[in-house]
């Protein structure tokens, strides 16, 4: 017989207390939809301004929920969880805006035509010309100014790390962070002066813009590539000594061979960050609307220049076409294009020579 004291056993759920995994996508789908709707409704909608609001609407009806259903602590959670991702969200912003607003003005002046024609004879607002001048003049001067900073960066690296600390040193890096603050203008002034001391006052050349730029890119790359050369483990050193090999081959064929992704990454970044420099190239290189390949001998067209000079030009003639500023966002999308390709050729080449594992 059974006693009266026995008592029926309760099923627990184990999901008692908490919230569907589905919950956070669909409060902040909610909130989107919601915050789109009031602004709508005050005629005050735009997609940037309903995603931030809806971000944060999100975060603290997700807070809330989480209070009321699973507790503090797990409310806790789930707002530095929320925080995480709605920063991610925002940061996303500006980018895909950008990304966007280039993308669908340039698109209508991006063909064939655009990218194999200078502006050579184009004159008010004929509907012809594009930046192939332009292109050529960008690639050249970018991959002189890369010629020559490359390797002072990553030798001043190799004797930052590799030599020990010492005045030197120190003087090298203090020089090198006052160097990274430097404005861009005053880049292409020093490159300026430096030529008018030889050519003479009013020099125009391809190769001033690329000095101008190297001095911009210097820093950047010795930066990045101090930073990966301290990232070698010392055993991978230690090791080569071990083994009689000599100081120079051991930075050659150890420390720069392991440390090669993140210094081509940062070459990249710094490559990226003068490709786009107006200034200094204004000031330096100046313009022109026909093609010159030669770095040594006259102007030479940028895009950065390019699109200055189509927007600044404005609507033509007296507002009637907008055929400068086709050519002005098609050219700035030419630039990022370019900026991409070049992300992507970096991302090769460091996945080609880093070091392999599971080799026997």
């Amino acid at each position: 017989m059974t006693t009266s004291l026995e008592s029926p056993l309760i099923p627990v759920s184990l999901t008692a207390g908490k919230l569907p995994r589905y919950s956070p996508l669909g409060i902040f789908v909610v909130s989107l939809l919601a915050v789109s709707g009031l602004l709508a409704v005050f005629g005050s909608f735009s997609v940037a301004l309903a995603v931030v609001l809806g971000t944060v609407v999100f975060v603290v009806a997700l807070v809330i929920v989480s209070r009321a259903v699973e507790g503090t602590r797990a409310a806790k959670d789930r707002l530095a969880t929320a925080l995480m991702y709605s920063a991610f969200i925002l940061a996303l912003i500006p980018l895909v805006t950008l990304l966007w607003t280039v993308v669908s003005n340039g698109i209508k002046r991006f063909d064939v035509y655009f990218l194999n024609t200078t502006m050579r004879g184009v004159y008010g607002g004929m509907d012809a010309g594009g930046a192939y001048h332009a292109i050529i003049g960008t690639l050249e001067i970018t991959a002189f100014a890369t010629l020559i900073s490359v390797p002072i960066g990553l030798l001043t690296a190799v004797y930052l790390v590799e030599y020990g600390p010492s005045r030197l040193g120190r003087a090298i890096t203090f020089f090198v962070d006052v160097m990274t603050g430097i404005p861009s203008i005053v880049a292409g002034l020093f490159a300026y002066a430096l030529f008018a001391l030889v050519a003479g006052p009013g020099v125009r050349m391809g190769v001033v813009g690329s000095v101008a730029l190297a001095v911009l890119m210097i820093p950047v790359v010795v930066r990045a590539s101090e930073e990966m050369l301290k990232l070698v483990p010392n055993e991978l050193r230690e090791a080569a000594f071990a083994l009689g090999v000599p100081k120079w081959l051991t930075i050659v064929k150890v420390v720069l061979r392991t440390a090669a992704a993140g210094i081509v990454t940062g070459v990249t970044l710094s490559i990226a960050r003068v490709i786009g420099e107006t200034a200094p190239l204004l000031l330096t290189a100046g313009y022109t609307n026909s093609l010159n390949g030669d770095l040594f001998d006259g102007r030479m067209m940028t895009l950065p220049v390019y699109v200055y000079r189509q927007y600044s030009q404005g609507l033509v003639p007296k507002g009637i076409t907008d055929i400068n500023y086709q050519r002005a966002w098609a050219a700035a999308l030419t630039l990022i294009i370019i900026v991409m390709l070049l992300n992507l050729v970096a991302r090769l080449i460091s996945r080609f020579f880093a070091p392999k594992t599971g080799r026997r």
